[in-house]
């Protein structure tokens, strides 16, 4: 199944949904999550049901805001190391998250998801994009910016 099938029969349904966006933005592609998310924001995707939460390289500190609001799907999208091209887009099974070197982040994502699907009754999905570097830099390269960019879009046609 493409990947644009698997995030519409992901999307089916949902009634509130959270977009949460994971990385370090002073690590060039680390920082693709926090990217995503505020251009959703600037460019108005979605509908009332929608959250965008930018949470850079903490997101255990929203679990709160997130049981809170009680959302029916969960979209995290973060920087991963799939060993595949630079820009690759994945959505990637909550079970591979201890094979994969998805994040430079303080919890780890797997003790994250087994925690909120403790918290509620969420469907959890998990998008990654292969990073060309996490060296310092305040914006992705090219290759990972016209991912997040064609994934920004895609959602865009799914989530009217």
């Amino acid at each position: 199944m493409s990947f644009k099938a698997q995030l519409k029969d992901f999307l089916k349904d949902y009634q509130k949904l959270i977009i949460l966006g994971i990385g370090n933005e002073l690590k060039s592609d680390d920082g693709v999550g926090p990217y995503i998310i505020r251009q959703l924001k600037l460019n108005t995707v979605g509908n009332e049901n929608t959250l965008f939460i930018d949470a850079q390289a903490v997101p255990e500190n929203f679990t709160g805001k997130i049981k809170n609001e009680n959302p029916t799907h969960i979209l995290i999208v973060d920087a991963c190391l799939m060993d595949s091209n630079p820009g690759d887009i994945k959505i990637v099974p909550k079970d591979d998250f201890a094979d994969i070197g998805i994040s430079t982040h303080l919890m780890s994502l797997s003790y994250f998801v087994k925690y909120l699907e403790q918290a509620g009754d969420y469907k959890i999905i998990f998008v990654g994009i292969e990073p060309e570097t996490m060296d310092w830099g305040d914006t992705p390269t090219a290759k990972v910016e016209k991912t997040a960019n064609e994934f920004i879009e895609m959602l865009k046609g799914l989530l009217l």
